[in-house]
């Protein structure tokens, strides 16, 4: 069972490691929306996988879902300040 603690240890790690900041990175080079979600994805997976040793039966599902959903969100809020930044 996963407590609150751990469960905003998780997401901050998140946050400030590789679904955070290189999902962040990747929304910006990109002005499409599911491109940006894709990639934020992509990044959650192999964070995941980089941490448990690429090893699928290390994998927790909640830190697996956590890296997914921060990955998503900091892609599409790269993607966001490209849409707005962006003046061509």
């Amino acid at each position: 069972m996963l407590n609150f603690l751990d469960f905003l240890g998780t997401v901050g790690g998140n946050v400030l490691s590789l679904p955070g900041i290189v999902g962040l990175a990747l929304g910006m080079m990109t002005r499409r929306w599911p491109v940006a979600a894709l990639l934020g994805v992509g990044i959650g997976v192999l964070e995941t996988l980089i941490f448990n040793a690429f090893s699928l039966s290390a994998i927790n599902p909640y830190d697996l879902a956590i890296a997914l959903a921060v990955g998503i969100l900091a892609a599409l809020l790269g993607c966001a300040i490209r849409h707005k930044g962006a003046t061509v």
